[in-house]
């Protein structure tokens, strides 16, 4: 009974049929079909015009939009528990080669516009300093806490006002817009996000993201850029079909949404009966309990996986649970039973 990470969840089966769908001779690359059916779908979906590119990775997603909008003496401003900070192995500085991550504060991995200005106050505009060009956010944070729509306004307005981009890592953002109950566009658009890495490999996808562009975003020297190096990165595949289709099969009939609000659902069954064992509420698919090492070596015994996490100041040990899309019900029951007994 796996709680390790939705990365781990299987392929729903809409992707399966879609890229069997796919499976006949068309254009190599991103001439294809379906690929020229990505633009008016995240169009459609955010009610505002929209460029989408496909990759097949998150860190490649995040990583090249902030490349075409920051230079290699530049600077993006994110939380110190970004993705992008502790999980892509470097790789920002790779892909930008070399621009800074300038780290920020904020409560549950989040950024404000207090946090932000914090970070960059002590920065002088000078040549012996490097300059911030864009701000990232998490969307849904790493710890599964989200940002309302007035909270990315709010950073919105501070990046237009101190002429920054604005990138919102958006790996589980279905989870964030199901527990919103918001249309996506408040949290994305309305809100000044110029790119958003649109997470569909937690979300029912085999592999297959998407870099969606708003707005300025949508500059064609913007976005020429990004087509560039993602060739250079060696991300333009070769049948990019399939990774449309994977991507349009998720979009249709919001099944990307309803697979969030599934995962969020059992999330929020195994929050019921952590009780005052939860670390931070419970906003995403992701479970933070405090738990000892007795407590979690008994939950391991009952056959659940999870990973060990860093516990708050004064706890004896902390777990970091993530169900999905298709977490078996009877699964969850259990565990849930399991940590209620705890």
């Amino acid at each position: 009974m796996k709680f390790f990470s939705d990365n781990a969840a299987t392929v729903h089966p809409r992707v399966w049929a879609a890229m069997a769908a796919a499976d006949a001779p068309d254009t190599a690359y991103d001439g294809d079909a379906l690929s020229g059916r990505l633009d008016e779908a995240f169009s459609a979906l955010f009610g505002q015009p929209a460029t989408a590119i496909w990759v097949a990775t998150g860190t490649a997603a995040n990583c090249l939009a902030l490349a075409a909008m920051v230079p290699p003496h530049g600077g993006v401003v994110c939380h110190r528990e970004a993705h992008i900070e502790t999980d892509e192995g470097g790789a920002p500085g790779f892909y930008t080669h070399g621009a800074k991550l300038i780290l920020a504060e904020g409560d549950a991995a989040r950024l404000t516009p207090a946090t932000i200005n914090a970070a960059l106050a002590p920065i002088r505009d000078d040549v012996h300093r490097v300059q911030p060009h864009a701000i990232s956010i998490t969307q849904a944070s790493e710890y599964g806490r989200v940002y309302a729509p007035g909270d990315v306004a709010a950073i919105g307005a501070l990046a237009r006002a101190r002429d920054l981009w604005l990138h919102m890592d958006g790996a589980r953002f279905a989870n964030a817009v199901a527990h919103l109950g918001c249309h996506p566009a408040a949290i994305t658009v309305d809100a000044g996000v110029d790119a958003l890495s649109f997470g569909m490999v937690k979300n029912g996808g085999l592999g297959a993201e998407a870099i969606v562009l708003f707005g300025e975003g949508r500059d064609p020297a913007l976005v020429d850029t990004i087509h560039r190096q993602r060739k250079r990165a060696g991300h333009l595949q070769s049948k990019g079909r399939y990774l449309a289709a994977q991507i349009l099969a998720l979009l249709e009939g919001d099944l990307w949404l309803a697979n969030a609000r599934a995962a969020n659902a059992s999330a929020a069954e195994l929050a019921a009966a952590a009780g005052d064992r939860l670390i931070h509420p419970v906003e995403s698919d992701e479970v933070f309990l405090i738990v000892d090492p007795a407590e979690a070596a008994a939950l391991r015994a009952a056959g659940f996986d999870f990973y060990d996490w860093v516990a708050p100041a004064g706890a004896p040990g902390a777990a970091r649970l993530v169900t999905s899309w298709n977490s078996d019900p009877a699964h969850v029951a259990a565990l849930a039973r399991a940590i209620a007994a705890l």
